[in-house]
Protein backbone atom coordinates (compact mmCIF):
# COMPACT_ATOMS: atom_id res chain seq x y z
CA UNK A 1 0.00 0.00 0.00
CA UNK A 2 1.10 3.28 -1.38
CA UNK A 3 0.04 6.67 1.23
CA UNK A 4 1.06 10.16 1.21
CA UNK A 5 0.81 11.89 4.19
CA UNK A 6 -0.13 15.64 3.95
CA UNK A 7 0.97 18.29 6.87
CA UNK A 8 1.72 22.02 6.51
CA UNK A 9 5.14 21.65 7.99
CA UNK A 10 7.33 19.10 8.81
CA UNK A 11 10.79 17.95 10.76
CA UNK A 12 12.43 15.94 12.98
CA UNK A 13 12.59 19.30 15.21
CA UNK A 14 9.36 20.95 14.30
CA UNK A 15 7.11 20.18 17.69
CA UNK A 16 3.97 21.56 16.88
CA UNK A 17 1.17 19.59 17.79
CA UNK A 18 -0.14 18.70 14.63
CA UNK A 19 2.89 18.30 12.88
CA UNK A 20 4.51 16.51 15.54
CA UNK A 21 1.39 14.14 15.58
CA UNK A 22 1.74 13.53 11.29
CA UNK A 23 6.22 12.54 12.07
CA UNK A 24 4.56 9.65 14.40
CA UNK A 25 2.11 8.91 12.31
CA UNK A 26 4.31 9.07 8.96
CA UNK A 27 7.05 6.81 11.23
CA UNK A 28 4.95 4.44 12.79
CA UNK A 29 3.04 3.28 8.90
CA UNK A 30 5.62 3.28 7.20
CA UNK A 31 6.37 0.23 8.95
CA UNK A 32 4.14 -1.60 7.17
CA UNK A 33 3.63 0.76 4.13
CA UNK A 34 5.39 2.90 1.29
CA UNK A 35 5.18 6.55 3.09
CA UNK A 36 5.53 9.61 1.56
CA UNK A 37 5.44 12.99 3.65
CA UNK A 38 4.34 15.81 1.46
CA UNK A 39 4.92 19.21 3.00
CA UNK A 40 6.08 22.67 2.25
CA UNK A 41 9.31 24.53 3.09
CA UNK A 42 7.99 26.39 6.11
CA UNK A 43 9.51 25.85 9.49
CA UNK A 44 7.63 28.71 11.21
CA UNK A 45 4.02 28.84 11.63
CA UNK A 46 3.24 32.99 12.05
CA UNK A 47 5.21 33.46 8.53
CA UNK A 48 4.99 30.33 6.83
CA UNK A 49 8.32 31.57 5.49
CA UNK A 50 10.51 29.92 3.56
CA UNK A 51 13.29 28.35 5.44
CA UNK A 52 13.96 25.04 4.35
CA UNK A 53 15.30 23.90 0.78
CA UNK A 54 12.40 21.95 -1.90
CA UNK A 55 13.12 18.74 -3.01
CA UNK A 56 13.18 15.32 -1.24
CA UNK A 57 14.82 14.66 1.90
CA UNK A 58 14.88 11.63 4.33
CA UNK A 59 13.85 12.44 8.12
CA UNK A 60 13.38 9.21 10.25
CA UNK A 61 13.47 6.57 7.40
CA UNK A 62 10.62 8.61 5.98
CA UNK A 63 10.60 10.03 1.97
CA UNK A 64 9.73 14.29 2.27
CA UNK A 65 9.06 16.40 -0.12
CA UNK A 66 8.83 19.81 0.29
CA UNK A 67 7.41 22.45 -1.50
CA UNK A 68 7.39 26.29 -1.42
CA UNK A 69 4.79 28.63 -0.10
CA UNK A 70 3.54 31.12 -2.21
CA UNK A 71 3.73 33.59 -0.16
CA UNK A 72 4.47 34.40 3.69
CA UNK A 73 0.96 35.04 6.12
CA UNK A 74 0.56 38.94 7.03
CA UNK A 75 -0.50 38.95 10.81
CA UNK A 76 -2.45 41.90 10.62
CA UNK A 77 -4.34 41.34 6.86
CA UNK A 78 -5.35 37.48 8.83
CA UNK A 79 -6.36 39.21 11.72
CA UNK A 80 -8.83 41.74 9.89
CA UNK A 81 -9.75 38.43 8.06
CA UNK A 82 -10.84 36.55 10.73
CA UNK A 83 -12.40 39.44 12.34
CA UNK A 84 -14.61 39.54 9.45
CA UNK A 85 -15.72 35.78 8.71
CA UNK A 86 -16.03 35.26 12.60
CA UNK A 87 -17.59 38.03 14.25
CA UNK A 88 -20.05 39.75 10.69
CA UNK A 89 -22.02 38.68 8.20
CA UNK A 90 -19.65 37.53 5.11
CA UNK A 91 -19.76 35.93 1.96
CA UNK A 92 -18.16 32.84 0.56
CA UNK A 93 -15.80 34.94 -0.76
CA UNK A 94 -14.28 36.24 2.39
CA UNK A 95 -14.13 32.58 3.88
CA UNK A 96 -11.78 31.70 0.66
CA UNK A 97 -9.71 35.22 1.03
CA UNK A 98 -9.63 34.02 4.73
CA UNK A 99 -8.32 30.37 3.77
CA UNK A 100 -5.33 32.40 1.45
CA UNK A 101 -4.31 34.08 4.05
CA UNK A 102 -4.44 31.63 6.71
CA UNK A 103 -1.98 29.54 4.70
CA UNK A 104 0.30 27.90 3.99
CA UNK A 105 -0.64 28.80 0.10
CA UNK A 106 1.63 26.32 -1.60
CA UNK A 107 -0.24 25.20 -5.19
CA UNK A 108 2.72 23.19 -6.39
CA UNK A 109 1.88 20.75 -3.32
CA UNK A 110 -1.69 20.29 -4.13
CA UNK A 111 -0.81 19.95 -7.69
CA UNK A 112 1.96 17.46 -6.71
CA UNK A 113 -1.10 15.56 -4.68
CA UNK A 114 -3.85 15.36 -7.32
CA UNK A 115 -1.43 13.74 -9.15
CA UNK A 116 -0.03 11.38 -6.54
CA UNK A 117 -0.06 7.39 -7.47
CA UNK A 118 -1.27 6.79 -3.34
CA UNK A 119 -3.99 4.66 -2.80
CA UNK A 120 -4.50 6.99 0.01
CA UNK A 121 -3.83 10.89 1.24
CA UNK A 122 -3.59 11.09 4.78
CA UNK A 123 -4.54 15.06 5.05
CA UNK A 124 -3.93 16.98 8.25
CA UNK A 125 -5.07 19.85 9.85
CA UNK A 126 -8.52 20.60 8.33
CA UNK A 127 -8.02 24.76 8.35
CA UNK A 128 -5.31 25.26 6.12
CA UNK A 129 -5.01 26.04 2.55
CA UNK A 130 -3.45 22.95 1.67
CA UNK A 131 -5.63 20.29 3.47
CA UNK A 132 -9.15 22.10 1.91
CA UNK A 133 -7.53 22.39 -1.75
CA UNK A 134 -5.85 18.80 -1.53
CA UNK A 135 -9.28 17.32 -0.06
CA UNK A 136 -11.05 18.76 -2.85
CA UNK A 137 -8.89 17.61 -5.21
CA UNK A 138 -8.15 14.07 -3.60
CA UNK A 139 -11.68 13.37 -2.30
CA UNK A 140 -12.07 9.87 -3.54
CA UNK A 141 -9.18 9.07 -1.21
CA UNK A 142 -8.70 11.64 1.02
CA UNK A 143 -8.28 10.44 4.72
CA UNK A 144 -8.71 13.60 6.77
CA UNK A 145 -7.14 13.74 10.45
CA UNK A 146 -9.07 17.36 11.34
CA UNK A 147 -7.07 18.29 14.59
CA UNK A 148 -10.23 20.13 14.73
CA UNK A 149 -10.74 22.39 18.20
CA UNK A 150 -13.70 24.48 19.12
CA UNK A 151 -13.32 27.55 17.56
CA UNK A 152 -15.14 29.80 14.97
CA UNK A 153 -13.03 28.04 12.00
CA UNK A 154 -15.22 25.04 12.28
CA UNK A 155 -18.36 26.73 11.45
CA UNK A 156 -17.08 28.49 8.50
CA UNK A 157 -19.01 27.52 5.43
CA UNK A 158 -16.48 26.34 3.24
CA UNK A 159 -15.49 23.57 5.52
CA UNK A 160 -18.31 21.42 5.30
CA UNK A 161 -19.01 20.29 1.68
CA UNK A 162 -15.40 19.09 2.43
CA UNK A 163 -16.25 16.72 5.53
CA UNK A 164 -19.45 15.91 3.87
CA UNK A 165 -17.49 14.34 0.64
CA UNK A 166 -13.87 12.88 1.83
CA UNK A 167 -13.46 9.35 1.97
CA UNK A 168 -12.79 9.41 5.80
CA UNK A 169 -12.19 11.22 9.10
CA UNK A 170 -9.86 10.04 11.67
CA UNK A 171 -10.76 11.81 14.61
CA UNK A 172 -8.67 12.59 17.64
CA UNK A 173 -11.29 12.41 20.50
CA UNK A 174 -15.19 11.59 21.10
CA UNK A 175 -15.15 15.80 21.17
CA UNK A 176 -13.76 16.19 17.84
CA UNK A 177 -16.20 13.79 16.68
CA UNK A 178 -19.73 15.09 17.97
CA UNK A 179 -18.08 18.81 17.26
CA UNK A 180 -16.99 18.34 13.64
CA UNK A 181 -20.62 15.76 13.44
CA UNK A 182 -22.67 18.76 14.72
CA UNK A 183 -20.90 21.51 12.66
CA UNK A 184 -20.87 19.70 9.00
CA UNK A 185 -23.57 16.88 9.04
CA UNK A 186 -20.70 14.27 7.92
CA UNK A 187 -22.07 11.52 10.29
CA UNK A 188 -22.54 9.42 7.05
CA UNK A 189 -18.44 9.56 6.25
CA UNK A 190 -16.97 6.67 7.50
CA UNK A 191 -14.92 7.91 10.97
CA UNK A 192 -13.17 6.52 13.94
CA UNK A 193 -11.52 7.78 17.33
CA UNK A 194 -8.07 7.23 16.98
CA UNK A 195 -5.58 9.80 18.54
CA UNK A 196 -2.09 9.16 18.09
CA UNK A 197 0.39 6.73 20.35
CA UNK A 198 3.93 8.40 21.72
CA UNK A 199 7.22 6.81 21.94
CA UNK A 200 7.20 6.53 25.84
CA UNK A 201 10.42 4.83 26.91
CA UNK A 202 10.65 2.05 29.14
CA UNK A 203 12.84 3.33 31.29
CA UNK A 204 12.96 7.04 32.58
CA UNK A 205 15.02 8.18 35.17
CA UNK A 206 13.11 11.44 37.57
CA UNK A 207 16.31 11.29 40.01
CA UNK A 208 18.66 12.45 36.71
CA UNK A 209 16.33 15.26 35.78
CA UNK A 210 16.65 16.51 38.75
CA UNK A 211 20.47 16.37 39.67
CA UNK A 212 21.14 18.39 35.86
CA UNK A 213 18.32 21.00 36.76
CA UNK A 214 19.00 20.94 40.37
CA UNK A 215 15.45 21.03 41.17
CA UNK A 216 14.85 19.64 44.58
CA UNK A 217 11.13 20.26 45.84
CA UNK A 218 8.25 18.06 44.37
CA UNK A 219 6.85 20.13 41.78
CA UNK A 220 4.01 20.19 39.17
CA UNK A 221 5.07 20.62 35.47
CA UNK A 222 3.51 21.95 32.09
CA UNK A 223 5.22 20.69 28.88
CA UNK A 224 3.95 22.80 25.60
CA UNK A 225 4.23 26.49 24.03
CA UNK A 226 4.59 28.94 26.60
CA UNK A 227 1.78 30.91 25.33
CA UNK A 228 -1.41 33.21 25.78
CA UNK A 229 -3.48 31.14 23.75
CA UNK A 230 -2.61 27.82 25.68
CA UNK A 231 -3.95 29.08 28.73
CA UNK A 232 -0.76 30.01 30.48
CA UNK A 233 -1.73 33.56 31.41
CA UNK A 234 -4.55 32.15 33.74
CA UNK A 235 -2.16 29.12 35.09
CA UNK A 236 0.71 31.77 36.26
CA UNK A 237 -1.71 33.85 37.94
CA UNK A 238 -3.65 30.83 39.64
CA UNK A 239 -0.35 29.23 40.25
CA UNK A 240 1.40 32.33 42.08
CA UNK A 241 -2.17 32.62 44.42
CA UNK A 242 -1.77 28.68 45.51
CA UNK A 243 1.84 29.36 46.42
CA UNK A 244 0.84 32.20 48.58
CA UNK A 245 -1.54 29.60 50.17
CA UNK A 246 0.49 26.86 50.35
CA UNK A 247 3.85 27.94 51.22
CA UNK A 248 4.90 24.32 51.57
CA UNK A 249 2.69 23.23 48.01
CA UNK A 250 4.25 22.54 44.76
CA UNK A 251 6.73 24.09 42.35
CA UNK A 252 5.94 24.84 38.61
CA UNK A 253 8.50 23.54 36.11
CA UNK A 254 8.14 24.86 32.57
CA UNK A 255 9.21 22.90 29.96
CA UNK A 256 8.27 24.57 26.31
CA UNK A 257 9.95 27.63 23.95
CA UNK A 258 8.16 30.83 25.81
CA UNK A 259 5.83 33.62 23.58
CA UNK A 260 5.21 35.63 26.90
CA UNK A 261 6.83 36.59 29.72
CA UNK A 262 7.35 34.10 32.91
CA UNK A 263 6.88 35.13 36.22
CA UNK A 264 9.64 36.12 37.96
CA UNK A 265 8.88 33.89 41.00
CA UNK A 266 10.98 31.37 43.27
CA UNK A 267 8.95 28.48 42.77
CA UNK A 268 8.25 28.92 38.94
CA UNK A 269 10.96 27.63 36.86
CA UNK A 270 11.22 27.65 33.32
CA UNK A 271 13.33 25.12 31.15
CA UNK A 272 13.40 26.14 27.85
CA UNK A 273 12.93 23.38 24.70
CA UNK A 274 13.98 19.72 26.38
CA UNK A 275 14.89 16.86 24.06
CA UNK A 276 12.84 14.01 24.37
CA UNK A 277 15.25 12.22 26.84
CA UNK A 278 15.11 15.48 29.70
CA UNK A 279 11.23 15.60 28.89
CA UNK A 280 10.41 12.06 29.89
CA UNK A 281 12.54 12.61 32.94
CA UNK A 282 10.72 15.14 33.75
CA UNK A 283 7.78 14.25 33.41
CA UNK A 284 8.55 10.92 35.42
CA UNK A 285 10.37 13.39 38.56
CA UNK A 286 6.98 15.56 38.47
CA UNK A 287 3.75 14.65 40.79
CA UNK A 288 1.55 15.64 38.16
CA UNK A 289 1.40 17.33 34.62
CA UNK A 290 -1.48 20.71 34.12
CA UNK A 291 -3.10 21.18 31.10
CA UNK A 292 -4.47 24.96 31.15
CA UNK A 293 -5.80 25.51 27.63
CA UNK A 294 -9.22 26.00 26.69
CA UNK A 295 -8.71 24.17 23.27
CA UNK A 296 -7.47 21.12 22.31
CA UNK A 297 -8.38 18.18 19.72
CA UNK A 298 -6.39 16.04 22.06
CA UNK A 299 -2.99 16.59 24.13
CA UNK A 300 -0.34 14.37 23.62
CA UNK A 301 1.70 15.31 26.19
CA UNK A 302 -1.58 14.08 28.65
CA UNK A 303 -1.29 10.91 27.00
CA UNK A 304 2.44 10.81 27.65
CA UNK A 305 1.73 11.62 31.31
CA UNK A 306 -0.59 9.08 32.05
CA UNK A 307 1.32 6.40 30.11
CA UNK A 308 4.20 7.16 32.74
CA UNK A 309 1.78 7.08 35.79
CA UNK A 310 1.37 10.83 36.19
CA UNK A 311 -2.60 12.40 36.76
CA UNK A 312 -3.29 15.55 34.88
CA UNK A 313 -4.76 18.35 36.11
CA UNK A 314 -6.93 19.98 33.85
CA UNK A 315 -9.11 23.05 32.47
CA UNK A 316 -12.19 22.02 32.78
CA UNK A 317 -13.62 24.29 29.98
CA UNK A 318 -11.55 22.03 27.52
CA UNK A 319 -14.09 20.12 26.14
CA UNK A 320 -11.77 17.44 24.90
CA UNK A 321 -9.88 17.69 28.38
CA UNK A 322 -12.14 17.45 30.43
CA UNK A 323 -14.00 14.24 28.57
CA UNK A 324 -10.52 12.71 28.86
CA UNK A 325 -10.20 13.03 32.54
CA UNK A 326 -13.42 11.83 32.75
CA UNK A 327 -12.95 8.48 30.43
CA UNK A 328 -9.49 7.83 32.01
CA UNK A 329 -10.76 8.40 35.83
CA UNK A 330 -7.00 9.50 35.88
CA UNK A 331 -7.13 13.25 35.89
CA UNK A 332 -8.73 15.89 38.26
CA UNK A 333 -10.32 19.36 36.20
CA UNK A 334 -10.43 23.20 37.43
CA UNK A 335 -13.54 26.00 36.33
CA UNK A 336 -12.19 28.48 39.06
CA UNK A 337 -9.34 29.17 41.18
CA UNK A 338 -10.67 27.56 44.27
CA UNK A 339 -11.47 24.16 42.59
CA UNK A 340 -7.39 24.82 40.77
CA UNK A 341 -6.09 25.48 43.88
CA UNK A 342 -7.47 22.67 45.81
CA UNK A 343 -7.12 20.03 43.40
CA UNK A 344 -3.63 20.76 43.06
CA UNK A 345 -3.26 20.56 46.93
CA UNK A 346 -5.25 16.71 46.31
CA UNK A 347 -2.65 15.62 43.94
CA UNK A 348 0.49 15.98 45.55
CA UNK A 349 2.01 12.69 45.30
CA UNK A 350 2.06 11.81 49.14
CA UNK A 351 -1.40 10.94 48.70
CA UNK A 352 -3.40 7.73 47.71
CA UNK A 353 -5.37 10.06 45.10
CA UNK A 354 -2.00 10.50 43.14
CA UNK A 355 -1.40 6.80 43.26
CA UNK A 356 -4.75 5.23 42.16
CA UNK A 357 -5.04 8.12 39.10
CA UNK A 358 -1.31 7.42 38.21
CA UNK A 359 -2.23 3.35 37.90
CA UNK A 360 -5.28 4.29 36.03
CA UNK A 361 -3.76 6.65 33.71
CA UNK A 362 -1.71 3.84 32.68
CA UNK A 363 -4.14 1.43 32.08
CA UNK A 364 -5.56 3.63 30.24
CA UNK A 365 -2.91 4.45 27.60
CA UNK A 366 -2.64 1.12 26.74
CA UNK A 367 -6.28 0.28 26.09
CA UNK A 368 -6.45 3.14 23.77
CA UNK A 369 -2.92 5.16 22.87
CA UNK A 370 -0.71 1.84 22.21
CA UNK A 371 0.80 2.41 18.85
CA UNK A 372 0.10 -1.21 17.94
CA UNK A 373 -4.04 0.23 19.16
CA UNK A 374 -3.23 3.04 16.91
CA UNK A 375 -1.68 1.11 13.91
CA UNK A 376 -4.34 -1.15 13.63
CA UNK A 377 -7.04 1.31 13.46
CA UNK A 378 -5.97 2.96 10.91
CA UNK A 379 -5.15 -0.07 8.33
CA UNK A 380 -8.24 -1.09 9.37
CA UNK A 381 -9.70 2.40 7.75
CA UNK A 382 -7.81 1.40 5.02
CA UNK A 383 -9.27 -2.00 4.54
CA UNK A 384 -12.86 -0.91 4.88
CA UNK A 385 -12.54 1.82 2.37
CA UNK A 386 -11.14 -0.70 -0.19
CA UNK A 387 -14.13 -3.05 0.55
CA UNK A 388 -16.43 -0.66 0.42
CA UNK A 389 -15.97 0.47 -3.41
CA UNK A 390 -19.76 1.06 -4.24
CA UNK A 391 -19.74 4.47 -2.21
CA UNK A 392 -19.17 7.09 -4.34
CA UNK A 393 -17.58 10.00 -2.92
CA UNK A 394 -18.06 13.95 -4.25
CA UNK A 395 -17.50 17.23 -2.54
CA UNK A 396 -20.07 19.73 -3.63
CA UNK A 397 -19.27 22.12 -6.25
CA UNK A 398 -18.91 26.19 -4.86
CA UNK A 399 -21.68 28.55 -6.06
CA UNK A 400 -20.90 30.92 -8.78
CA UNK A 401 -19.26 34.31 -8.62
CA UNK A 402 -22.41 36.21 -8.14
CA UNK A 403 -23.31 34.07 -4.98
CA UNK A 404 -20.40 33.63 -3.73
CA UNK A 405 -19.94 37.43 -3.28
CA UNK A 406 -23.00 37.67 -1.57
CA UNK A 407 -22.93 38.44 2.35
CA UNK A 408 -25.41 35.75 3.43
CA UNK A 409 -23.12 33.76 6.15
CA UNK A 410 -24.03 34.71 9.82
CA UNK A 411 -20.86 34.92 11.69
CA UNK A 412 -18.90 31.86 12.72
CA UNK A 413 -18.64 32.79 16.35
CA UNK A 414 -22.66 32.66 16.58
CA UNK A 415 -22.90 28.78 14.46
CA UNK A 416 -20.25 27.95 17.28
CA UNK A 417 -22.62 29.06 19.96
CA UNK A 418 -25.26 26.72 19.10
CA UNK A 419 -23.08 23.87 18.62
CA UNK A 420 -23.24 21.12 21.14
CA UNK A 421 -20.79 21.87 24.03
CA UNK A 422 -19.41 19.41 27.57
CA UNK A 423 -17.20 16.09 27.31
CA UNK A 424 -18.98 13.55 24.93
CA UNK A 425 -19.48 10.93 27.74
CA UNK A 426 -22.65 9.79 27.30
CA UNK A 427 -22.77 10.01 23.67
CA UNK A 428 -21.16 7.50 20.58
CA UNK A 429 -17.39 6.30 21.35
CA UNK A 430 -16.84 4.22 18.46
CA UNK A 431 -17.14 3.47 15.00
Amino acid sequence: MKLAIAVQRYGADINGGAELHARYIAERLARRADVEVVTTCARDYVSWRNELPPGVETVNGVAVRRFPVRHERVPREFGRLSDRVFRHRHSLADELAWLRAEGPASPDMVEYLARTPADYAVIFSYRYYHAWHAARRLHQKAVLVPTAERDPAIALGIFGPIFRGIRAVMYNSHEERALIEAATGNAAVPGVVVGVGSDVPAHTDGARFRRAFRIDRPFAIYIGRVDENKGCRELFDYFIRYAAVFPRGLDLVLVGSAVMPIPDHTRVHHLGFLPDRDKFDALAAADLLIMPSYYESLSMVALEAWALGRPVLANGRCDVLKGQCIRSNAGLYYESYEEFSEALYALESNGPLHARLGENGRAFFRRHYAWPVIEQKYFEMFARLDRETTRSTAVEPLPGWLARRRRSLPPAQDLLAGLPAGPATGRRTAA
